[in-house]
C-alpha cells in the first residue's frame, strides 16, 4: 500500500542526496519515478535537483497555484509511476500537500517529500506543516551544529555574515546565507539580535 512520506530537516543534512539515490533505486529495478522541484527554486538553474556533492536530475517544476495531483495524474496516465519524489517541500501550499496526500490514496502511488521543517524564524513552512500533520510516516534527517550537536534549526545571515530576524519567508540562498545550527545557538543568535533591535527602538 502506497504512502506519503515526509523526510524533513535543517539545511545541509542531504536531503536532495537522498531524493536521488531514491529516485535511482527506483530506475534502477526498471521502475518510473517523477521528481518534481518548485519553481520558486532556481539555485542550480530551473528543471533539477542538485545535491551539494554534485549529482543532480531533471526535474518538472510547479507553481504554488498547480494542482498537483492534476499534474501527476496526467504523467501517470501516459507512462505509469511507481513513485513521485518531492524537493524542497517546505515550498508546497496547503492544498498540494492534500492533493499529494490523493495521490497516494487514489492512485496508489507512493510519495516521497523532502524539506525544510522550519524557516529562519523557527516557524513551521506552510508545506511543512500539513506534511508533519498528514503523512503516513516521518523521517528527521540530521545535519551537525558546529558545536557538534544535532543541527535543527535554520540561521539567515546578512551579507556581512550576520543573523536575521526578520524579511520574506522565503529568500532562496545557499551557504552563503544560511546556516545549520542547534536549537541552543538559535536562540543565542535569533532571540538576542532580536531583544537587541528591541532595545534600541
Amino acid at each position: 500500500m502506497a504512502k506519503l512520506y515526509f523526510y524533513y530537516s535543517s539545511m545541509n543534512a542531504g536531503k536532495s542526496t537522498a531524493l536521488l539515490q531514491s529516485s535511482y533505486n527506483y530506475k534502477e529495478r526498471g521502475m518510473n519515478t517523477m521528481v518534481l522541484a518548485p519553481l520558486v527554486d532556481d539555485r542550480y538553474g530551473e528543471g533539477k535537483v542538485t545535491s551539494r556533492i554534485g549529482i543532480e536530475t531533471k526535474a518538472i517544476t510547479f507553481k504554488m497555484s498547480d494542482n498537483l495531483f492534476a499534474v501527476i495524474e496526467q504523467k501517470h496516465i501516459s507512462r505509469p509511476l511507481h513513485c513521485v519524489l518531492i524537493d524542497e517541500a517546505q515550498f508546497l501550499t496547503r492544498d498540494q500537500v492534500f492533493e499529494l496526500s490523493d495521490v497516494v490514496d487514489k492512485l496508489n502511488i507512493p510519495v516521497l517529500a523532502y524539506g525544510l521543517r522550519t524557516n529562519f524564524q523557527g516557524e513551521p513552512f506552510e508545506g511543512s506543516k500539513y506534511l508533519l500533520a498528514w503523512s503516513d510516516s516521518l523521517q528527521e534527517l540530521k545535519a551537525i551544529c558546529h558545536c557538534g550537536n544535532k543541527a535543527a534549526m535554520v540561521v539567515r545571515l546578512d551579507m556581512g555574515g550576520n543573523a536575521v530576524t526578520e524579511g520574506s519567508e522565503i529568500e532562496i540562498g545557499g551557504n552563503d546565507r544560511y546556516i545549520s545550527v542547534c536549537r541552543k545557538h538559535f536562540k543565542e543568535s535569533f532571540f538576542a539580535l532580536s531583544k537587541s533591535k528591541l532595545s534600541s527602538v
